[in-house]
């Protein structure tokens, strides 16, 4: 059955996870009940940094990387700072999207595990959030347990853990590590990561409860604004535009350094055909942040107003973006995939988001593979993992239009319009590329 269809469009994602401050919330999680706590406690590490890429000054990283050398130059035997120094390249890393220093952050690490073999959480915890950065999510659980078999109350190890599972697939799992970090240091990084938890579960209003408190206890700018990027990105994904576009102008009133912000405002200047600030927005913000996520929302925008051979090169910029990462130890076949499908190279798409679908069972990566086979034309291989992609219930505008093109394409028009319908309900403007294709898509399954 002939079908409207988009062309190749990458997964987006996940909303970054961790913040402050909020008492007892429940999730429903098939059919059960699960308690997110806040029962205080203490553990044993320094406190994490917000997990949003620029959620700190990137002169931050910089004085704690020469404020480590030179205590390193005097006593280079002290294992705590070798850690600390592994985890301050790391940030580095995260600030400037740089996976150069990936390897420098390894060195360090390993170093203080050299030094000291025994009760040393914090490096193991760092190489664990090394892993994490590499998207090396199974290795990264690995390093998290071994953290907290020699220090259960690392409160950052079950950080690094709840990452890491959230990211293989294991949402009870996730959820269960979340309230162990929880219980032991409830704050920003532990409510954070909740937040997104109960977003994960569709529970979009509890996790906006959350974030909405967090602000409420935050007093550091950078805090502030990664909080407001949070409530922002909450308020996006449900296509309520005048909050979102606030929520990222108070942001940058907060802090201007905090990059994500300006990926919200050039989206939302986007759906409101703002096009020039849209451009200009993402021109400017990819210049100082090469991520491949960036390069190819973009590229969207630009292919979307016919400007094809600039989106060409937008996505040339992602595909080197992705080439250095993994040059750097990390292993992203989800990128991979994105920058293929933008290629055209379809039967590339489906074989490196199947090989990410082995490594770990992820909403984005059943998503990513879904759309994939969909652009290949094997349409009913596609609907099982389109299906996948929304089974715990998260309310994705994304999800639900690749599953209603994928249904209309494989000749089931009343469950297309149905989550073609459910699309739009959540947010129309979703994407400047697919926006368009919803509507047509709508009324070609007979929706006015």
């Amino acid at each position: 059955m002939s079908t409207v269809t988009s062309g190749p469009r990458r997964s987006s994602p996940a909303r970054a996870a961790v913040v402050v401050g909020v008492a007892t919330l429940a999730l429903l999680i098939g059919g059960g009940i699960v308690g997110l706590r806040t029962t205080g406690g203490s553990g044993s590490a320094p406190a994490a940094q917000p997990a949003g890429a620029g959620a700190m000054p990137a002169a931050a990283p910089n004085a704690a990387i020469e404020r480590a050398q030179q205590r390193l130059r005097q006593v280079p035997g002290d294992w705590v700072t070798w850690a600390a120094l592994g985890s301050a390249y790391l940030e580095r890393a995260r600030v400037t999207a740089d996976p150069s220093y990936y390897p420098k952050a390894e060195g360090a690490l390993d170093k203080s595990l050299k030094l000291r073999g025994r009760d040393n959480a914090s490096a193991l915890t760092g190489l664990g959030a090394l892993a994490n950065a590499r998207h090396d999510f199974a290795g990264a659980a690995r390093w998290a347990k071994r953290a907290l078999a020699v220090d259960p109350y690392a409160a950052e190890a079950y950080g690094v853990l709840t990452d890491a599972l959230t990211q293989l697939g294991d949402p009870a799992g996730a959820t269960g590590a979340v309230q162990h970090m929880l219980d032991l240091r409830p704050g920003l990084s532990a409510y954070t990561r909740a937040s997104y938890d109960f977003e994960q579960h569709g529970r979009v209003g509890d996790a906006r409860a959350l974030m909405a408190r967090a602000l409420q206890d935050a007093v550091d700018p950078a805090d502030i604004a990664f909080c407001r990027y949070q409530l922002g990105e909450l308020a996006w994904q449900e296509g309520r535009l005048d909050e979102a576009e606030a929520h990222y102008a108070a942001g940058r009133a907060a802090d201007p350094n905090y990059l994500p912000l300006r990926e919200g405002q050039a989206k939302v200047a986007a759906a409101r055909g703002r096009t020039d600030a849209a451009l200009r927005g993402y021109a400017e913000l990819t210049l100082v942040y090469p991520s491949p996520t960036y390069f190819l929302e973009y590229a969207d925008l630009l292919r979307s107003l016919g400007r094809t051979a600039e989106a060409d090169a937008q996505v040339s910029l992602a595909a080197a973006a992705q080439q250095l990462f993994t040059a750097n130890g990390g292993s992203d076949d989800l990128t991979g995939s994105a920058v293929a499908l933008a290629q055209g190279r379809t039967k590339d798409a489906v074989r490196l988001a199947a090989k990410e679908w082995q490594r770990r069972h992820f909403a984005d990566v059943a998503d990513a593979l879904a759309w994939a086979l969909h652009a290949d034309g094997r349409d009913a291989a596609a609907l099982p993992y389109a299906r996948k992609a929304g089974a715990l219930g998260a309310r994705s505008a994304r999800y639900a239009f690749h599953l209603g093109i994928i249904e209309l394409a494989a000749g089931d028009s009343a469950a297309a319009r149905a989550d073609l319908s459910r699309a739009r309900d959540i947010n129309p403007t979703f994407s400047p590329l697919d926006g368009p294709v919803l509507r047509s898509a709508l009324t070609q399954a007979g929706v006015s």
